[in-house]
């Protein structure tokens, strides 16, 4: 199984100079040269109107208000889905100095799931709110005028893990207008992509595009594990963006903005969105359970077996999971599997040895905790039975167990 490169987004302010070098300038030398008197060849009409840089099939593509076919659907994208793009207001009770209560405000977007009032955003948007308000913006039909309905929301269902919460409101008939979900299964770089967010909470319902700029990237989650399948995108998001969609130019959700990497803390061409396919998994439970029931099997610790671990306490093997210790009841623990037996001083360290070494699941290496715990998060749901590969005293074993929910 390969290694997961954890990218850890952190907002650094750095300080940066740089110097400009001055403009070249060429000042070429008046040469003469004997005159020259060109042949006339005759050529073929040009498929070009004059005046103009663009073929008939490129000038065939611009309408009567000088729109070409990209703008068209740029704009098509934007009739059709910022109406259901929200902006998303928080106040969160924090104590002072002097341990006094006082209220902060935060921003964010979100856009709207279906009919029923379910809002999709970011889980970091609404950690720790006491208070939650939607905003929608709708032009009156009768007037052309924005005109803005404020809702207040509930918190339904939040996945900490993978960044995403949902809210309920009760809305008026016509507010809510439902996005199309997209699948991030085949993205690829270079492709279109379209951001609508609350950039700052101050700019509803911005428009930037770009192009995804990478996939697969992991990304640090609000609870220090990681998110896996992240893309990577060069149109601009800023604080404020987070929980608004990622488009493809179709005007399908294919991810959920919620990062950025950048030294001032504004857009610098690199964000980061949290796949909708993560999204179609942990959505089902949010919305049944209020929770996301991540797949465990219950180390609690162990140690990654490396060549010089293995020769420093004698092992057999070089990789794997040494296992510490197992949380009681759990999938492991009731399978026979067992953590340390003794402990040793080697050095200046404290080290516990004697338990099984998890090798393997359903036939995939195990080499680290985050690694496995990444594993079962992403291909495997609670309920599921997987094969686990272990060695004890130099003799392998395999032993079949259900995965259950993750203990909180």
């Amino acid at each position: 199984m390969e290694h997961l490169r954890i990218l850890y987004i952190t907002f650094l302010l750095t300080l940066t100079s740089c110097t400009l070098a001055p403009a070249l300038t060429h000042q070429q030398a008046a040469v003469e040269s004997p005159t020259i008197v060109p042949t006339v060849v005759p050529t073929s009409t040009p498929a070009v109107t004059t005046g103009s840089l663009l073929s008939n099939a490129q000038l065939a593509q611009i309408d009567a208000s000088g729109l070409d076919f990209v703008e068209r659907r740029i704009i098509d994208v934007y009739d059709r889905v910022s109406p259901s793009v929200v902006n998303i207001t928080t106040e969160v009770l924090r104590r002072n100095f002097f341990f006094d209560i006082i209220p902060e405000e935060g921003a964010g977007s979100g856009f709207v799931l279906d009919e029923e009032g379910h809002i999709l955003t970011n889980y970091h948007v609404v950690r720790d709110a006491s208070r939650v308000e939607v905003n929608f913006s709708q032009v009156d039909p009768a007037t052309g005028l924005d005109t803005e309905i404020v809702l207040d929301a509930q918190i339904i269902g939040v996945d900490q893990r993978n960044d995403i919460a949902v809210l309920e409101v009760d809305a008026p008939a016509g507010v809510l207008v439902p996005v199309t979900l997209g699948t991030s299964a085949g993205l690829q770089v270079g492709q279109r992509a379209v951001a609508i967010g609350n950039p700052f909470g101050q700019f509803g319902r911005t428009l930037t595009t770009g192009v995804i700029s990478a996939v697969d990237r992991t990304l640090e989650g609000p609870d220090k594990r990681a998110i896996t399948g992240i893309i990577q995108t060069d149109a601009a998001i800023n604080r404020g963006n987070s929980g608004g969609p990622l488009l493809d130019s179709s005007g399908r959700v294919i991810g959920v903005n919620t990062a950025i990497f950048s030294p001032s803390g504004a857009s610098a061409g690199v964000g980061f969105a949290v796949p909708i396919d993560t999204v179609r998994r942990v959505l089902p439970d949010l919305l049944a359970l209020g929770r996301y029931r991540h797949p465990w099997l219950g180390i609690r610790y162990a140690y990654s077996l490396t060549p010089s671990l293995a020769q420093l306490t004698g092992i057999s093997v070089d990789r794997g999971l040494l296992l510490v210790q197992l949380y009681d009841n759990s999938p492991l623990d009731r399978a026979g599997l067992v953590g340390a037996q003794q402990e040793a001083i080697l050095g200046n360290q404290r080290i516990y040895l004697g338990g099984d070494i998890v090798q393997a699941i359903d036939g995939v290496d195990v080499m680290r905790v985050e690694t496995l715990e990444t594993f079962l998060e992403d291909n495997y749901r609670v309920g599921d039975s997987v094969t686990v590969t272990y060695l004890r005293d130099g003799i392998q074993g395999q032993v079949v167990v259900e995965l259950v929910e993750e203990q909180r």
